[in-house]
């Protein structure tokens, strides 16, 4: 990885590319350490300070995770990627429940930019729907839960205060949206992807030097010995996938011979990623969150002891069950047995041994089940490293290997190196041939 790193540099026009994609990075968390106007950045800070020793589970967890700590410090960049993040799975699910965008996804680029546009439009609403609860949440003082400290808005009773605050933070959104774009077309990789790296990346050192704090530095040593086999486990199986024979038959067309070639259908173990884990985290917030606003009552209480710290049994079990379902889920709407065997029996493809039509259908759907099975498990398992080791160590909850994190930054790093290590090839090709 390093070597295809040190080769880029030395070929100019990718240099160029990713010296671009670091200067948007600095402006990217500069944004993300810029405090919105009308915040109260000492009286933040404090609460800050206080939910950290008191590790006090925040509602807003995950998204402060992929905001790199913005959300909390109520930054100008503190919504993150969280909104784009949302709009992009909601519109991919939409793509299989309304037919006009299933159409649109068949026009090829042309449909993709009108998905692309509508992905945007869905991410500004959502902006402001998590803006304004965000900063309802801060003006009331129930942002970072039981912790006590003063008004982290210098002027908590003004509308128009309130509303600057909010469009700032939309504002904010919007230009990430665009850096995203910009490292896309300009850079190397998906811009996106290598923001929601930056921001997951910016959370890690503060996480380990955490641990060594409370726990000095043996448990530190552990944690570390510990999280390069969880990296080493999570590349593998990243990487691992069932590869499906496909061969084409021989077939003329005027006077000349077309097929005969042999290919295969990659199925990775972790086909979905981790939208799972997304899902689930956010579903389990929903109780967590009526119970916020509903102190006092018996089964607010109830869910604030098993559904709100993460450490609770209860908690992991249905953590647990929930990845597994969405795993299920989130493949079934992704890939479509039936599509792929009648596009193989439209082309003159088939699998050896295996009849072309509805038994081909069958098995990739009895495949699919079958590698399904250790991909949800697998993701179930890291999903719930953090939350052991919270129960088990007293880590806070910002543990750095496992979960969305570790996921995070062993993918988005192993597609930016293969795309960095394909251009290269690109660039060197005509060397190969002498």
């Amino acid at each position: 990885m390093l070597s295809a790193f040190v080769n880029a540099f030395k070929t100019p026009d990718l240099r160029r590319k990713l010296l671009f994609v670091l200067f948007i990075i600095v402006l990217f968390r500069f944004g993300s350490m810029l405090p919105a106007p009308g915040i109260n950045v000492p009286n933040v800070q404090q609460c800050v300070d206080l939910a950290a020793q008191s590790e006090q589970s925040s509602l807003f967890a995950l998204i402060n995770v992929f905001s790199g700590g913005a959300l909390l410090q109520l930054t100008v960049f503190a919504l993150g990627i969280m909104p784009f993040i949302t709009a992009s799975i909601i519109l991919q699910l939409l793509v299989v429940v309304i037919p006009r965008l299933e159409a649109l996804k068949k026009e090829g680029q042309s449909g993709q930019a009108k998905i692309t546009q509508y992905t945007r439009y869905l991410t500004v609403g959502l902006a402001i729907l998590q803006a304004t609860g965000i900063v309802a949440l801060a003006r009331s003082g129930q942002l970072f839960g039981g912790v006590q400290c003063g008004d982290l808005l210098y002027r908590p009773d003004s509308i128009p205060a309130f509303l600057l605050i909010v469009t700032t933070m939309v504002a904010g959104t919007t230009i990430i949206m665009w850096f995203g774009e910009l490292i896309t077309d300009r850079g190397v990789g998906n811009g996106m992807s290598i923001l929601i790296f930056a921001q997951v990346v910016a959370t890690f050192p503060s996480a380990m030097w955490q641990i060594r704090v409370q726990h000095g530095w043996t448990t530190f040593t552990l944690v570390t010995l510990v999280g390069l086999v969880i990296v080493a486990a999570v590349i593998f199986i990243e990487q691992a996938q069932r590869r499906i024979p496909v061969q084409y038959a021989k077939r003329m067309v005027g006077r000349r011979m077309f097929g005969g070639s042999a290919t295969y259908i990659p199925l990775k173990v972790n086909q979905a990623g981790i939208i799972p884990v997304i899902f689930a985290s956010s579903l389990l917030y929903i109780p967590a969150l009526v119970a916020n606003f509903n102190p006092g009552k018996s089964w607010s209480q109830w869910i604030q002891d098993h559904f709100v710290t993460g450490d609770h049994p209860y908690y992991m079990i249905t953590f647990l069950l929930l990845i597994i379902f969405f795993t299920y889920f989130y493949v079934s709407i992704t890939f479509n047995p039936t599509e792929v065997a009648d596009n193989m029996k439209k082309y003159g493809g088939f699998i050896p041994g295996i009849r072309a039509g509805k038994p081909t259908e069958d098995y990739l759907a009895y495949v699919l089940s079958r590698i399904t099975a250790p991909g949800a498990l697998y993701l179930s398992i890291i999903a719930l490293i953090p939350m052991l080791a919270i129960a088990l160590l007293g880590a806070s909850q910002n543990f750095p290997f496992g979960g969305t994190s570790i996921l995070i930054i062993v993918g988005v790093g192993l597609d930016t190196v293969k795309q960095i290590e394909s251009q290269l090839q690109q660039r060197n090709y005509e060397g190969f041939l002498k």
